[in-house]
């Protein structure tokens, strides 16, 4: 039994930046409570560094309130698209990680998230599952589906752009790896933070091209990072980490490593 529409409604919009579209979200809810059928919310985190940090945890709490409401929570470890690199915000393209870091980096990030979601009606996946059994004509394919033009529209792109910096191919790319991951796992509602509106949005469009209902967009404000002026981030490293202990520096990235051990947790696949 799933809560009354008004009262997930309720505990869904606290906090929450944007929904796009909010009638599709209550239209899903209402689906949701008239079958049984809950429903797939995703969250996806990039491993470019081994801790999760309190930005994440703003996230991480409304999926567990998604949780708490009866629906099933998909945490998505991006160790492909690490590979690539978020461009999301940068003014320049990230530095590429191999599979093996981004692999080692995503190991410890399933108990450092059990701290605020719960067991239950979770399941953890790695994106490396479907994306890097891709085929180069399915990639030509999933590229033909979005324009350079709609790419641009990107803030940080379109800045990058005009002033000249270099914008690799490789990075258009991310976006539509990204929106591969919720045709994969048929997401209805998909989590992330401002930043991530752009990518968020491809996501719907490359679902509607695969003949899927499009995702949900629910966007949460950004943590400011240690610095007091930047979004909390691993890559700026002025982050602290949710394992952190309250008399630990944290204020420079140093490269620490989660306490848990690495057999302590299970890897569900579809």
């Amino acid at each position: 039994m799933f809560p009354p529409l008004n009262e997930q409604l309720d505990l869904i919009k606290r906090g929450t930046a944007e929904i796009i579209p909010e009638d599709e979200l209550t239209q899903k809810i209402e689906r949701s409570i008239k079958t049984g059928q809950a429903l797939n919310v995703k969250l996806g985190c990039d491993p470019s560094r081994p801790d999760l940090h309190l930005g994440h945890s703003v996230v991480l709490r409304k999926l567990r309130q998604f949780q708490d409401l009866g629906h099933t929570a998909i945490l998505i470890v991006g160790d492909f698209t690490g590979m690539i690199g978020d461009p999301s915000g940068r003014n320049k393209a990230r530095p590429s990680m191999t599979l093996e870091e981004t692999r080692q980096n995503g190991e410890t990030y399933f108990q450092q998230a059990l701290k605020i979601l719960s067991s239950s009606n979770l399941k953890i996946v790695y994106n490396s599952e479907w994306l890097g059994k891709m085929s180069f004509q399915e990639v030509i394919k999933l590229a033909s589906k979005y324009t350079v033009a709609r790419m641009l529209e990107r803030d940080d792109f379109e800045k990058r752009y005009r002033s000249g910096e270099p914008i690799s191919v490789h990075e258009f790319l991310y976006p539509l790896a990204q929106a591969m991951d919720s045709v994969a796992i048929r997401a209805d509602v998909e989590l992330g933070g401002t930043d991530q509106k752009f990518n968020l949005l491809v996501g719907r469009d490359i679902q509607r091209e695969y003949n899927l209902e499009p995702q949900v967009i629910l966007t949460m404000p950004l943590l400011v990072g240690t610095d007091g002026v930047e979004k909390m981030s691993k890559s700026l490293g002025n982050y602290i980490a949710i394992t952190d202990t309250p008399d630990e520096d944290c204020g420079v990235f140093t490269g620490r490593r989660s306490p848990y051990p690495t057999n302590s947790y299970t890897i569900i696949t579809f």
